[in-house]
C-alpha cells in the first residue's frame, strides 16, 4: 500500500492504496487509521483497494480541529474525496464508526456506492460506548490526566478489542503513534466529544431501502458492539451474517483473511450484477 494525499474542498484528505480494477473503499473508527486494514488489504486480489483515512484521526488529527468531524459529516468527507478521485461508485467496507460513515454515505448517495460491508460497525443505538462516552464528559479532566494515563486507556481499548495480547501490542503499535505526535488526550477528547448517535438513528429506517448487496461480518465475543446489532443489519440489508465465535472488536487486525474472503465474495456479487 502506497500513501497519498490531496486538497479536498480545504482539508488534506489522505488514504493508502494498492491495486487496480474496480474500488473498494476500506474505512477505519476509533481510535484507529487506515492501518487498521493493514493485513487485510494485500489479500484482496485484482482490486483498486484504498484505505481512506477519516479527518480529524491518524495523520490527519491537526484537520480535525475546530471542524466537524462527526460520523455524518465525515460521510460528506468521503463522497467528496470519491469526486475529487473519479470515483463514481465503490464497494464500501467499514469498520467501528467507519461502518457508520459507510451507512450514512450509502443512504445520502446509493449512486456511488455498489456494495456494503460492515464489521462491528456502530448503528442504530449501539454507540458511543460507555468508555468513550465518559471520555466525552470529562473532557477537561482527560486532557490534563496525569502523563501515560491516556497510553493507558489506548491499550486498554486493544486490549478489551483483540483476543490475544500479540495483537493488541500490533495494534497499539499501528495506531498510538498518530496520537503522540498530535496531541494526544486532547486529539482523542475532540473525537469523542464529535461522537453523536443520532447520526445513525437519522437514517437506520432508511437501510431496508438501500437494494444493494451487503454482507455482515461480526465478532461475536464483542464488548463495544454486540452481536445483535449485527443481526439486525443483516435483517435490514438482506445481508448474510458471518459470525466470527469468539471474535471481538478489532476484527481487520483479528481475522483479516475472513473480511478478504468476505469483501470478495462481494464486490463478486456486485461485478455480477
Amino acid at each position: 500500500m502506497q500513501s497519498h494525499s490531496t486538497d479536498v474542498d480545504g482539508i488534506r484528505m489522505r488514504w493508502e492504496e494498492a491495486g487496480a480494477g474496480e474500488p473498494v473503499i476500506l474505512l477505519h473508527g476509533i481510535p484507529t487509521c487506515p492501518a487498521l486494514w493493514r493485513e487485510v488489504a494485500p489479500l484482496i486480489e485484482g482490486r483498486r483497494v484504498l484505505a481512506w483515512e477519516m479527518p480529524g484521526y491518524g495523520a490527519l488529527i491537526p484537520e480535525g480541529r475546530e471542524r466537524d468531524i462527526s460520523v455524518a459529516k465525515q460521510a460528506d468527507y468521503l463522497v467528496a474525496w470519491m469526486r475529487e478521485l473519479g470515483i463514481g461508485r465503490a464497494v464500501l467496507a467499514g469498520h467501528d464508526l467507519g461502518g457508520g460513515v459507510a451507512q450514512i454515505a450509502a443512504v445520502r448517495h446509493p449512486e456511488m456506492v455498489s456494495g456494503l460491508l460492515l464489521t462491528n460497525a456502530i448503528s442504530y443505538d449501539s454507540w458511543p460506548v460507555p468508555l468513550v462516552s465518559a471520555v466525552a464528559k470529562a473532557g477537561s479532566i482527560a486532557r490534563h490526566a496525569p502523563d501515560g494515563s491516556f497510553h493507558q486507556l489506548l491499550r486498554m481499548m486493544f486490549s478489551k478489542g483483540h483476543e490475544t495480547d500479540a495483537a493488541a501490542e500490533a495494534a497499539y503499535d499501528a495506531h498510538a503513534p498518530h496520537y503522540d505526535r498530535h496531541g494526544e488526550a486532547e486529539a482523542f477528547v475532540r473525537q469523542a466529544r464529535s461522537l453523536d448517535v443520532e447520526d445513525t438513528k437519522a437514517i437506520a429506517d432508511r437501510l431496508p431501502t438501500l437494494g444493494i448487496p451487503a454482507r455482515i461480518v461480526w465478532g461475536a465475543a464483542d464488548e463495544f458492539q454486540e452481536i445483535e446489532y449485527g443481526e439486525r443489519l443483516a435483517k435490514d440489508l438482506d445481508a448474510p451474517l458471518r459470525r466470527i465465535e469468539g471474535g471481538k472488536h478489532f476484527t481487520p487486525e483479528d481475522h483479516p483473511r475472513i473480511l478478504a474472503e468476505e469483501i470478495d465474495a462481494l464486490a463478486r456479487t456486485v461485478a455480477a450484477r
